[in-house]
């Protein structure tokens, strides 16, 4: 397993670097997206090859927020109407804070999920073809053409990662690198999605569904290991895949119902704005799903015991 390459993010990178040179103009945005992101794959080779401090990860992480922010001007102000009938829009000082936040919790939330062949690349798809999908349907043509361009990019990586179709021998991972490239590049995506002056293509609640599994797992694995006294950055067997397969899902299995799922929560996301449901009834049932995910997952031994004793549909598992 060691002997598998950790280059399926920096292929990904290199790709979609040559193609939006080739492809879109040249502007600021770009040139910042481009700076960042390369910031991050540096980063994550280093991490790979070295296991660098998680505290040397999120002071890069935390200053690629402020590069997004200071330089970009891109931000998490508002909020919409989440709470109330009227939108919210933040202050300039707790918005940067807000964002600095969310760029890191959403580059981890994709770096942790990486644990099971494809389970990073199935997942990332989802939520770029949510948004694709958004931009597209709001007329962002250079967008929508980026999100399709980047899942793209990623199903070479997939197929080499399952073992398809050359096998094993040619298996290749994505590493630190391209999670933290592809967690960063959701995102900004988002944030642009959700932020714009102009027009909103999503609402800032819809965000929200369209990485819902990925921020629900590191939710709960951090509450987790906090609860036990333990670094809430600490490594461990405890994430959705780990149980499924402890359950008695094979890895292909545990793929097919992890990306089911979060392509549901996608779904429930583009619905949502097609449909003009109101943002607080959005929001709410959000909470309502991340309180079930996590009662589930704190008590699904018990529930695999229960489910064992009545229906003898797999082996009891125990922590």
């Amino acid at each position: 397993m060691g002997q598998i390459p950790l280059v399926g993010g920096i292929s990904i990178y290199s790709t979609l670097m040559i193609a939006l040179f080739m492809l879109f103009p040249i502007t600021n945005a770009l040139l910042l997206y481009v700076a960042c992101s390369t910031v991050l794959i540096v980063l994550g080779a280093l991490d790979d090859k070295y296991d660098l401090s998680f505290k040397s990860r999120l002071i890069v992480q935390a200053g690629i927020s402020l590069a997004m922010m200071l330089i970009g001007y891109k931000s998490l102000h508002y909020l919409g109407a989440m709470f109330t009938d009227t939108a919210l829009v933040i202050p300039t000082y707790v918005s940067y804070i807000v964002t600095i936040f969310a760029v890191i919790g959403a580059i981890n939330a994709f770096n942790m999920v990486d644990g099971i062949d494809g389970l990073l690349g199935g997942l990332a798809s989802v939520t770029f073809s949510a948004l694709g999908v958004m931009f597209y349907l709001a007329g962002n043509a250079t967008l929508a053409t980026f999100c399709l361009l980047f899942v793209c990019a990623m199903l070479p990586y997939i197929m080499l990662n399952l073992g398809f179709p050359l096998g094993r021998r040619f298996k290749v991972f994505m590493g630190d690198a391209g999670s933290m490239f592809i967690g960063f590049t959701a995102i900004w995506l988002l944030i642009d999605a959700s932020q714009g002056q102009e027009q909103l293509v999503i609402r800032p609640v819809t965000a929200l569904w369209f990485i819902a599994l990925p921020l629900m797992d590191m939710v709960c694995i951090m509450a987790r290991r906090i609860k036990k006294g333990q670094s809430p950055f600490k490594p461990d067997r405890e994430h959705l895949h780990h149980i499924c397969q402890r359950i008695g899902l094979s890895p292909a299995q545990s793929l097919l119902f992890i990306c089911f799922l979060s392509a549901v929560m996608a779904g429930v996301g583009v619905l949502s704005e097609l449909y003009s449901v109101p943002e607080s009834i959005m929001f709410f049932s959000f909470l309502f799903t991340f309180a079930i995910y996590y009662s589930v997952i704190a008590n699904i031994w018990r529930i695999i015991a229960l489910l064992h004793k009545h229906f003898q549909f797999t082996k009891p598992s125990h922590e």
